[in-house]
């Protein structure tokens, strides 16, 4: 379990973390919707939380 954590679940956590934080600067960049902007910032939120957790329980595994 902490193998799957480590070396797969927190990486794909991480790049649709940093995916949607393109998404949206770009968003913002083009002058899009604000809605659009605002929708990205909330997923990015939710996402950061996941990864949190992923690393947690990667470091819980570790330890036991």
């Amino acid at each position: 379990m902490t193998s799957f954590l480590s070396t797969i679940a927190l990486p794909i956590a991480l790049f649709a973390v940093t995916a949607v934080l393109l998404l949206g600067l770009f968003n913002m960049m083009r002058g899009g919707s604000p809605n659009t902007s605002q929708r990205l910032m909330r997923l990015r939120v939710l996402l950061q939380f996941v990864a949190i957790v992923i690393a947690m329980l990667a470091i819980w595994a570790m330890g036991k």
